[in-house]
This record gives C-alpha cells, structure tokens and sequence, in this order.
C-alpha cells in the first residue's frame, strides 16, 4: 500500500525567498505524527504543500494517498484529507451558525449550511458530535462557543467525509490550560476510535505531543533537523537545537512531555 505521504526534494519559494528547503518526508497509512517547531519555523507552508496550495520548485515529488502531484485532481484529493485549523471560525461570517449546521457543512466544503439536509445526514452528524463529547454544541451557534469547541466542532465537520488523512494545525494554540486538557483528551479518543485514520497534529509546545503519536518531525528555518520514531526524535538535544534554549525535558505519568529551562 502506498504511504499517507510521500515528499521527496521539495524546496518551495514563496514571495521569491525559499521558505523550504530539501524536505524528505514519509508517513505511513494510519500512523500518528507530530510536526513541531518553534513559530517561522516552515510547519505551516509544509502543510500547504501537502494540500496544494503551495507549489514545489521542479524535480520534488509530493504523494498523498498514493496520487502524485501533478497527475491527480487536486479538488477531489482534498475531499479524502481533513484540515482542521482554529483559523477557520474567522471564516464562517456573521451568520449565527449551529454547531449542527456547521458539522453539516463538511460535505459541501462550506462554513456554513446552504441547504436542506437529509434525516440520515443529521443523524450521522449528530452521532459525530455525540461521539466527540460534544453533542451539547448541536443547538448552540458556534459565534457562543469556546475555542476549543470551535475546533470540536470542525473536527466533527472534516469526519462527515470519512477522511482518509486529517491534519490537525495547531488545534490548541488559542486555549487556556483547562481547554487545551479537554482538546487532547479528544483527540487522544479520536486516534483510539479511529485506527485506520491517519492524523498529522502540528505544533510549538512539546507538552501537546500525546503518547499516541508514535513518530514525528521537528523543523527550523524550513527544514527537516530530525525525523523518526517519537523516543528518537524528542531528545533535548533536537530540542536546544530547535529553539535555542537550554531544555531539559520530564516525562509525566501519562507519557507526555514537559519542559524545564
């Protein structure tokens, strides 16, 4: 079976400065993978590149779900790859969307529903929402919501397509302490509930990084300074390196990480 991804000598200028620089990257069907770095650092441009809005110099390969870039329609790929980003809320406009409309919206790759639903599609939206504790979203419009239940409810919306590939960019950069525990708590049910789904989660803090991702990337000024299996990869020497700070790292009770300066 051909990997989730697959990125080979990609190098990606954008406003005419190289922004990436000869990235080799693979991820396997159903693995679990972190993509860290500090901000600048090129985690969202790779992201963009993964989903084609950001195109490589000549000579890259880039794969995703075993399509090549270049020979595969781009808008029909997209649909099979769920990005979930806390962005996005500032896209649905001033109508007071529910959590319900909002879930409803991902097979139409709308912010918002712009038509009539089918009973069996507002069950299986329903269920979704049930299914990440957030079933008490339905009826409220997603302007009242937290941040945390914005994203509960797009990553809700990005399930509606049976994704074969979600990227999770940085769910949590907006939240408190508590919001973020009850976000990864999520997530961490998502992965366990959903083996064959491939899920990619960005960001800059180290104590994001659940025990469920087993292998990651870290990055620096647009490129690739360590890959590999997660013990390998989140050593304090990669760390110092990444962010220029002495870190020394402890691990909890429940596997993850935190940092000490």
């Amino acid at each position: 079976m051909h990997p989730a991804i697959r990125v080979e000598n990609a190098r990606v200028y954008l406003s005419g400065r190289e922004v990436l620089h000869g990235i080799n990257w693979e991820v396997q069907r159903g693995e679990r993978c972190f993509i860290l770095g500090a901000n600048g650092a090129g985690k969202t441009t790779l992201v963009r590149m993964i989903m084609g809005y950001a195109w490589p110099l000549f000579g890259a390969t880039v794969e995703v779900l075993g399509h090549r870039f270049g020979s595969v329609n781009l808008q029909e790929l997209r649909k099979r790859v769920a990005w979930v980003s806390p962005l996005m809320h500032r896209w649905i406009g001033d109508r007071e969307w529910t959590g319900l409309e909002m879930t409803l919206s991902g097979p139409d790759a709308t912010f918002g529903l712009f038509r009539t639903p089918g009973r069996e599609e507002v069950e299986r939206a329903r269920k979704l929402l049930a299914d990440l504790n957030a079933e008490y979203l339905a009826e409220r419009t997603v302007v009242t919501m937290s941040s945390g239940e914005q994203v509960k409810v797009l990553i809700a919306r990005a399930l509606m397509t049976d994704p074969e590939l979600m990227i999770l960019d940085e769910p949590s950069v907006f939240l408190d302490i508590a919001g973020r525990e009850r976000l990864l708590n999520t997530i961490a049910e998502l992965a366990g509930q959903r083996p064959q789904l491939t899920l990619i989660f960005i960001t800059q803090r180290i104590e994001d990084i659940l025990p469920e991702f087993s292998c990651g990337l870290i990055m620096q000024e647009g490129r690739i300074i360590a890959h590999g299996p997660r013990e390998t990869v989140l050593t304090e020497d990669n760390l110092r390196r990444a962010y220029g700070l002495s870190i020394r790292l402890v691990c909890g009770q429940n596997g993850r990480l935190w940092t000490v300066i």
